[in-house]
């Protein structure tokens, strides 16, 4: 009976240690987590008309939260208006944009985001962030921007189904491999394909900056 006790009581003591250990790195990897997000920058494009309100404001929430400090560029205006009505401060043009200074380049989609397909300025802030290692994120339409750049040759990556395979087409044309997926990521690249997505796909860019 005391054998039997006494085994009791050190399965009770080996059981408390580990469970305390199990507790106490949960604890230190969300502490981690919390401390990694600080002084994390992120870059967001959007359109100077007609960018996807969604695509914008959820990501953009989902940043802040994790305490990242997000600077939103455009092309020639010091506000943007979105296909639904949102405004939203420029804080940068396009053209003065110094990649180095983010850790993440994020396309905004919305029909307004095409004015990028032939712009030398943002594809090369896409082709830049790439060669730097930065991660490089675009939502609906807008991955045909990194297409365009030529950062998604022989990627996976997946874009806005307009039903007539438009915009697939030009991922397809430039070498990339489309997937239907809402959210794809093939190393550092992050593609979504419409709003419904937006969540999902702030969150995989707060992850891969983790």
């Amino acid at each position: 009976m005391r054998k039997l006790i006494f085994l009791l009581l050190v399965v009770s003591i080996i059981s408390s240690i580990f469970l305390s250990g199990c507790v106490n790195k949960d604890i230190n990897k969300e502490t981690n987590n919390n401390i990694s997000m600080e002084g994390k920058k992120i870059l967001m494009v959007i359109a100077p008309r007609n960018f996807r309100d969604e695509e914008f404001l959820k990501p953009k929430e989902i940043f802040e939260k994790n305490n990242i400090e997000v600077t939103v560029a455009s092309k020639g205006v010091k506000e943007a208006t979105g296909m639904l009505g949102a405004k939203a401060d420029v804080d940068i043009d396009i053209g003065e944009v110094n990649v180095d200074k983010y850790d993440a380049v994020v396309f905004v989609g919305g029909g307004g985001a095409s004015v990028y397909y032939e712009d030398s300025t943002a594809l090369n802030i896409a082709r830049e962030s790439y060669e730097k290692g930065k991660v490089v994120a675009a939502i609906c339409i807008a991955p045909g921007i990194l297409a365009k750049a030529g950062i998604l040759k022989g990627k996976k990556a997946t874009i806005w189904d307009s039903g007539n395979r438009e915009f697939i087409k030009i991922l397809e044309e430039e070498g990339a491999t489309y997937t239907e997926e809402n959210v794809e990521q093939d190393g550092k690249i992050i593609t979504a394909n419409g709003p419904h997505a937006a969540n999902e796909f702030g969150e995989r860019i707060v992850k891969s900056l983790s």
